[in-house]
């Protein structure tokens, strides 16, 4: 239950390109390339899959299998 009230919001937070953790802004994360992804670390240590998509930068929460 509580998953279906967190989820809305975590998935407006990444569309506007923040963290789901501190909220603060990804763009100022730190960017490392992994195996041909752009990751982004936020300061809070949370791991997100940076792409580009129709000149818009789409973020979402990194696998373990991609770290």
């Amino acid at each position: 239950m509580i998953k279906n009230v967190i989820a809305p919001i975590q998935a407006f937070l990444l569309s506007k390109g923040h963290c789901v953790g501190c909220n603060a802004k990804l763009s100022k994360g730190k960017e490392n390339t992994v195996r041909d992804l752009t990751t982004v670390t936020c300061k809070c240590g949370r791991i997100f899959i940076k792409a580009k998509k129709d000149n818009r930068t789409l973020y979402r929460r990194a696998l373990f299998s991609e770290i």
